[in-house]
């Protein structure tokens, strides 16, 4: 059990959950202005799905990348993956990788239905669309003959399933609204979920070379992805800000996030400082959870206006 519990990389889940609580808890701020309700046990429902997809994710990556051989070269917690240090058989792997994708799929569909039932039957099947996709993109990472994470894909897909997908989504279960200033959050989480990616990237660039796993930070070179890396770190909070004055918000408990920009600021000074690739494993986590704070600040300021 303990292996499984490894395997799931317990913590990139904060990640995956800051895109989720963002747009849950904006929708909520958005449905107490006109009046309406806002349903706990969606959002309770949506944070169980993520926790799924991610766990399915890191299953899959752990199978793919142990039976094509990556992760043997790789350095820090990578030593640790289970298919390849042989703590979990490639087949035991490989049927909890179906086992999560099918209770994906069922709770997928439990949440659509407490959401839209009866009364929005079109946005239902749209979203099990989404689902679907979600669960194929958390496989095709590292599975498959041709894996998108090994074509330099990675940053394009955890984009827009971590960034828009999440937010725009769960902002959508409760609203059955479209807002297009929500791209600008949406956009902060995604940059900070590619960030935490494109550090992992960089931290296993030279493993990556050897074994034939193109990502970008292996096409870009490790002095352009740490720019890369900069830029990414960079404009989150910005992104954010233009939101809350593009909204013209004016309590300020809505901009208690800008509390991050000194200690993210620090963080980005000390990635920039790093030489060995190896040496970035440390902040994996310091950056996830900065995205993780930036989401809790931002919604819960948003509903601390009267």
């Amino acid at each position: 059990m303990i292996e499984w519990i490894k395997a799931a990389r317990l913590r990139t889940l904060p990640l995956s959950l800051s895109g989720i609580i963002l747009g849950s808890l904006m929708a909520k701020w958005k449905l107490n202005a006109i009046g309406e309700s806002w349903d706990l046990w969606v959002f309770v429902m949506a944070l169980v799905l993520t926790l799924l997809y991610q766990v399915l994710s890191n299953y899959a990556n752990d199978y793919g990348d142990g039976v094509k051989g990556t992760d043997k070269k790789r350095i820090g917690e990578a030593e640790a993956r289970a298919v390849a240090s042989g703590k979990i058989s490639a087949k035991q792997m490989r049927n909890a990788v179906i086992l999560f994708s099918v209770l994906s799929l069922v709770f997928t569909v439990l949440l659509l239905y407490k959401a839209f039932f009866p009364g929005h039957i079109q946005a239902f099947y749209v979203f099990i669309g989404l689902g679907i996709a979600c669960i194929f993109a958390a496989i095709g990472y590292t599975v498959g003959k041709k894996p998108y994470g090994y074509m330099g894909l990675g940053d394009i897909f955890v984009f827009v399933f971590f960034g828009l997908v999440s937010v725009l989504g769960s902002y959508y279960l409760f609203t059955k609204t479209f807002d297009w200033l929500m791209l600008l959050p949406a956009t902060a989480v995604g940059l900070f979920s590619v960030a935490v990616l494109n550090l992992n990237n960089m931290r296993d660039i030279e493993s990556d070379a050897e074994s034939g796993k193109h990502t970008l930070a292996l096409k870009m070179g490790f002095k352009r992805a740490m720019i890369y890396e900069i830029i990414l770190l960079q404009l989150p909070l910005i992104l954010i800000l233009v939101y809350m004055m593009a909204s013209e918000i004016r309590s300020y408990y809505a901009y208690i996030f800008i509390i991050l920009f000194l200690p993210l600021m620090a963080l980005r000074r000390r990635i920039m400082e790093v030489k060995q690739p190896k040496e970035l494993d440390a902040y994996l986590k310091q950056v996830a959870i900065m995205c993780f704070a930036m989401s809790l600040l931002v919604g819960i300021g948003l509903n601390l206006i009267k």
